[in-house]
């Protein structure tokens, strides 16, 4: 037996928690936004004036979190979807979309930055010096990014989603390539002219390494990867604490976005009748829609027998 009936509170719980995520990533997408136009605005005007390649890759670095913001933005809108015919189970992948598109785009940003600094050090020699300018500008980006960085993650944290924690240490990212973007210039300033375009090619290559790792968890994540063993583990103990629940077996699941898709078979007494039995099951459900990220449960009823009858539990 199949069951997969939603109780009103149980759907109004998880529609609760997808808004509540979707405004999330609003308002913190919002304020990324307003302060990578801004940075993004001084780092390359101050990067040209002050001759300074490796500000104004982390200029460039701001632009791709620009965009950036705006996929996250587009995914968190299109999550919101009620299912429908073609999606039975809702949008939330496009969370996990985003997060791929979000990778693919720090490694193309990367591999150019790491191009265009590999170029500049094969031509050291005719640098132009760095104007002091361009260090005060780069510890000033620093601030802000770590400052953006931990307002982020905190709203992030608090809704419990994976595609805005990644956003989170997209700009915790730029926080640590702004941080090599200053020891560059300053060493540039104390007479070493080839150590702002070695600055960015560091900064390329940081940025590559988690567009990789972004990009690499997204595509998982789009192929039914698992939830981890910790939170498939609590959802057996939600199931096994229902009354009338004997046992639990064949737990599958499969991440749905931030959400998580469930299937389990239920060992039920088998003297109960259909009706007893289709009780507990959603009982069961309903207690792990309540405590858990979990989107829907399918549930598999298999007889118990009891050992005191001359038989043994299946």
């Amino acid at each position: 037996m199949s069951l997969s009936l939603p109780s009103e509170d149980t759907t109004e719980d998880s529609a609760e928690k997808i808004a509540a995520r979707a405004r999330a990533a609003t308002r913190s997408v919002a304020v990324s936004a307003v302060v990578n136009v801004a940075l993004a605005s001084l780092q390359i005007v101050a990067g040209i004036l002050t001759r300074s390649q490796s500000l104004i890759a982390d200029g460039l670095h701001s632009l791709a979190d620009l965009v950036g913001d705006v996929v996250v933005m587009f995914a968190s809108r299109a999550s919101r979807k009620a299912a429908d015919t073609d999606h039975p189970y809702g949008h939330q992948r496009f969370e996990n979309a985003a997060s791929l598109a979000l990778g693919g785009l720090l490694l193309a940003v990367g591999i150019g930055m790491m191009l265009s600094a590999v170029g500049k050090i094969n031509a050291h020699e005719s640098l132009p010096p760095v104007h002091p300018a361009a260090l005060w500008v780069a510890l000033g980006t620093l601030v802000a990014k770590e400052l953006l960085f931990r307002y982020m993650l905190r709203v992030a944290q608090s809704v419990k989603s994976s595609m805005l924690v990644a956003n989170a240490w997209h700009a915790r990212s730029d926080a640590a390539s702004s941080l090599v973007v200053a020891i560059g210039i300053g060493g540039s300033l104390m007479g070493y002219p080839m150590l702002d375009p070695i600055a960015a090619l560091i900064v390329g290559g940081l940025i590559t390494k988690m567009g990789w790792g972004f990009g690499w968890d997204a595509l998982h994540d789009l192929m039914d990867r698992a939830a981890d063993d910790a939170e498939v583990a609590a959802i057996r103990e939600t199931i096994l604490a229902t009354p009338g629940v004997r046992g639990v077996h064949d737990v599958h699941t499969r991440k749905m976005g931030d959400m998580i898709i469930v299937d389990a078979h239920l060992e039920i007494d088998a003297e109960l009748t259909v009706e007893a039995g289709h009780t507990i099951a959603v009982e069961a459900r309903d207690r792990v829609l309540k405590r858990h990220r979990v989107l829907n449960l399918m549930t598999h009823i298999d007889p118990w027998k009891r050992p005191d009858r001359d038989h043994s539990p299946t």
